[in-house]
């Protein structure tokens, strides 16, 4: 991680009876793209709104640049906050929207001008600055909330599930941009999503909470291939858990047998295997220290087919997910046997 700019110091938050946040401390870097990540109802929105100043910590303290601006008014800190709705003003031009902040500071003339241009320009909307929001379609309005809240140059730059109101190829194209004008800015971004695929796309490191404190925190693909526990497996991505025990140097499924494992156990006894459906393979054949059972059904997703496979002994149907072009994925029909098995290496032990 670069050098730290914002630092959230043992924050707590409760509202009556309910503990939104739980003493819960980390740190985002300069330049960094962050995500908080996480649940309905875990605290991310209120911690990203005690970051903005829209409310105060029970206790712990918000550091930023090195200052303490626990106490500061949302108007003397230099973050801005982006809401889902976007909060235009229906009757300003683009143009208008983006240069209110910049005239509430007393800036005129040319070098407004010069400013708001170049802010446009950044977010690919020059071409319609006179347009009144009713006339964008979601992808420009939300172009223009971003350029209205980074006109102002903050230091960090908060947004709070500001795709959720897209369709989803346009959620998609916004991920991509939303990356690059993060990386043309410069400016740290905090995200809040409970999209997990969002956060992944998006975020140079993830924080995930469950009832106010951070589960894990980490890199996409850190947080994605080596979960610490079955909540953040199962909350990112899809993931096959196989109740078992491990016995010495392999895993016991009860009425299945012993199945190898990559890596050597952290302690014996009750355990969760986890494997992710794309690491899962096929054969035509039964394989040694594979499963074989019969597909419950299938369903063709364009690039890839995924299929439910009952397995005897398994409370659970295991998950596979193939490419299209796999030459055993067009025959994954309702009924049919499957055989399947993963190197050692792709699964991995969870104990909570």
């Amino acid at each position: 991680m670069t050098q730290a700019l914002l630092a959230i110091e043992g924050v707590a938050k409760r509202f009556g009876s309910v503990t939104a946040i739980d003493g819960l401390t980390l740190n985002v870097g300069k330049s960094e793209f962050f995500a908080l990540l996480g649940p309905s109802g875990c605290g991310k929105t209120t911690l990203l709104r005690i970051v903005a100043g829209f409310e105060s910590p029970d206790r712990g303290k918000v550091v930023l640049d090195g200052e303490d601006i626990t106490n500061a008014s949302p108007n003397r800190r230099p973050i801005n906050l982006m809401f889902q709705s976007y909060a235009l003003f229906p009757h300003m031009s683009v143009f208008g929207n983006v240069a209110y902040g910049l005239e509430m500071e007393g800036l005129r003339g040319a070098e407004l001008k010069r400013r708001v241009m170049e802010m446009l320009y950044l977010v690919r909307m020059t071409e319609v600055a006179q347009r009144k929001p009713h006339q964008l379609s979601g992808g420009q309005r939300q172009r223009v909330a971003l350029a209205r809240a980074l006109v102002k140059r903050p230091k960090v730059l908060l947004l709070d599930e500001p795709l959720g109101a897209l369709d989803r190829k346009l959620r998609e194209q916004m991920q991509i941009e939303l990356k690059r004008l993060q990386q043309d800015t410069g400016i740290a971004f905090v995200v809040v999503t409970h999209d997990q695929e969002e956060a992944l796309t998006l975020a140079d490191r993830i924080a995930l909470l469950r009832d106010g404190r951070i589960v894990q925190i980490g890199g996409p693909r850190e947080l994605y291939d080596r979960p610490v526990n079955r909540f953040a497996a199962d909350f990112i991505g899809l993931m096959n858990f196989i109740d078992g025990l491990v016995v010495g140097e392999g895993f016991e499924i009860q009425g299945l047998g012993r199945l190898p494992l990559g890596a050597p156990p952290a302690r014996q006894g009750p355990a969760v295997m986890a494997v992710r459906p794309e690491r899962i393979q096929m054969s035509p054949q039964p394989i040694e220290g594979g499963l074989s059972g019969v597909v419950e059904g299938a369903a063709f997703l364009g690039q890839d087919v995924i299929a439910h496979i009952s397995i005897a002994a398994l409370p659970r149907p295991l998950i596979v997910r193939l490419p299209a072009g796999h030459p055993l994925s067009s025959g994954l029909a309702r009924g049919v046997t499957a055989h399947c098995f993963w190197p050692r290496e792709s699964s991995w032990l969870l104990y909570e």
